[in-house]
């Protein structure tokens, strides 16, 4: 199943599966996340959904149930 990845503030979409790896997902669209300790304890890679949930990307997957999913992207200046 097939998913619509939005990436903001850049506003790139790209065409994710249910299970991919959201790295891998935001490689594919050009997107530079930020990566510590690849483990989720760094929080370097943490960014929002949507509705404002933060999740650290480098152990997240492309979840299922949506046929869209908005990511925002933010700095933070510590990294």
């Amino acid at each position: 199943m097939s998913i619509q990845v939005k990436f903001l503030p850049d506003d790139v979409t790209v065409e994710a599966e249910v299970g991919e790896a959201m790295l891998t997902v935001a490689e594919r669209a050009g997107i530079q996340i930020p990566t510590g300790c690849l483990m989720g304890s760094c929080h370097a890679c943490e960014v929002e959904l949507e509705d404002g949930t933060p999740i650290c990307a480098c152990i997240t997957s492309i979840p299922p149930g949506e046929p869209e999913l908005t990511i925002n992207l933010y700095s933070d200046p510590v990294w």
